[in-house]
């Protein structure tokens, strides 16, 4: 195990007991001894967007994407990026950045959800309501909307 993770390990266990705002300062030092870890970016970033502070998660979420990251940390810290650029009004960075998330990873559906989002917050209603209602026609088990999951999507195609 690296040097750093047992201890990056411990201070992410510590946020799940909602120490967010206890957290943040040993995740800086933490990395300031291991200046580029991705892992520890990818958790300064997440720690900064739990504590609503969208502008300082930003660079963290960029290095960590940067530096690489393993595809399931990747994953998530590609929501967290897009999600943050379309907090802060980046709207087409942001929808780039989910783009490039779900060709990464085509059955993660909470790309297509954020997307929705930021499409959204761009005045592209039509184009976010297409999206979304073919993400729940995809990921759905529901039988209510299975059995008018034809309707739906000819519905949506027609926004």
């Amino acid at each position: 195990m690296s040097v750093w993770k047992e201890e990056l390990d411990a201070i992410v266990g510590a946020r799940a007991h909602g120490q967010s705002e206890e957290i943040f300062p040993r995740l800086q030092k933490l990395d300031a001894r291991h200046p580029n870890v991705a892992e520890i970016n990818h958790q300064l970033a997440w720690t900064c967007d739990v504590l609503g502070r969208a502008a300082e998660a930003l660079p963290y979420y960029e290095k960590a994407v940067a530096l690489g990251l393993p595809p399931n940390e990747l994953s998530g810290a590609l929501i967290g990026l897009g999600s943050t650029l379309r907090t802060l009004g980046h709207l087409d960075r942001s929808a780039e950045v989910l783009r490039s998330g779900q060709a990464q990873f085509p059955d993660n559906a909470e790309f297509a959800a954020f997307l929705a989002l930021t499409l959204h917050a761009s005045g592209k209603h039509a184009d976010a309501l297409r999206l979304a209602l073919n993400a729940l026609c995809e990921t759905t088990d529901d039988p209510g909307l299975t059995a008018y999951q034809r309707a739906i999507r000819h519905a949506a195609a027609k926004l």
